[in-house]
């Protein structure tokens, strides 16, 4: 029953995350919120993990919920078969609208119709990874639950974000450097 669950969740936002692995986010919070498989800090440091590994982020992340939650049930093979599940279901909508994209669009890519759908998905794909971004940043850089505003704020979080962003404004570094050096600076952090 469990994997059914992973295949229609996964499914279901495969279908709707129109945007990439960031649009996936909104969705993900749903899934967390509605089965309890993982908390919103949880979703945060699977971000992160994501972000860093090579391949796509939303598959990334199913894959990672599927193997925790398959092999919380049944096991590491439990687990393997949960991310597999859960990968695969993310992945098939899109395999199947490219599919029939391929064979109509062609005959249908001067159509005003057509143009009016994708000018419309754009805004709609923008606002779910601006939600998503907004979101991963309340998890990441404040603390609702803290008793006084000095608390409300994580400082070395805020300091590490806006010394990087400025770092990327000025010094055009591949993304795995500043990952990397972030990487470091929680590390450093922790101890």
């Amino acid at each position: 029953m469990i994997y059914l669950t992973l295949f229609v969740r996964f499914f279901l936002t495969g279908l709707m995350a129109v945007g990439g692995g960031l649009a996936t986010l909104p969705f993900l919070q749903e899934i967390g919120h509605d089965t309890g498989w993982f908390t919103s800090m949880d979703l945060a440091n699977m971000i992160a993990v994501s972000e860093s590994t090579p391949g796509p982020m939303g598959v990334n992340m199913a894959t990672y919920v599927g193997y925790h939650v398959g092999s919380e049930h049944y096991g590491v093979l439990g687990g393997i078969l949960g991310g597999t599940v859960a990968t695969l279901s993310l992945i098939l909508p899109s395999l199947i609208v490219i599919l029939i994209v391929v064979r109509v669009l062609d005959a249908f890519k001067e159509s005003r119709l057509v143009q009016a759908i994708f000018r419309g998905l754009r805004p709609a794909s923008m606002a779910m990874i601006t939600a998503a971004g907004l979101s991963v940043a309340k998890v990441t850089l404040v603390n609702p639950s803290a008793a006084g505003i000095g608390e409300f704020f994580c400082v070395p979080q805020i300091l590490c974000f806006a010394v990087l962003f400025f770092a990327m404004k000025k010094w055009k570094l591949h993304p795995i450097a500043y990952i990397c050096i972030a990487a470091v600076v929680g590390v450093v952090l922790a101890l």
